[in-house]
């Protein structure tokens, strides 16, 4: 009887054990998880505003058509979207 109750003392604290590593586990997870969407959000705000400022150099130097500056800024967010996507994966 003392050996049984030894051994169920052994399996319960075991499985406490093997569900607070599990529990760790998930907690470092997430907050990789939630770092990398921080960091893909700040870069595309970061082209985004970027775009913004190459759009008014753009007309501002009358160098480009209207349109030629609005492709340059959907190019540069695309970018943005890109870097976005290479952090996240």
């Amino acid at each position: 009887m003392i050996d049984s109750k030894h051994a169920r003392r052994r399996r319960v604290a075991s499985a406490l054990l093997a569900t607070g590593l599990l529990a760790l586990s998930g907690v470092a997870l997430a907050t990789d998880q939630a770092d990398q969407r921080r960091e893909g959000r700040d870069a595309k705000q970061d082209a985004k505003q970027q775009a913004r400022h190459n759009k008014v150099d753009c007309k501002a130097a009358n160098q480009k058509s209207n349109a030629e500056c609005r492709q340059d800024k959907r190019d540069t967010k695309q970018e943005g979207r890109q870097e976005k996507r290479d952090i996240k994966h």
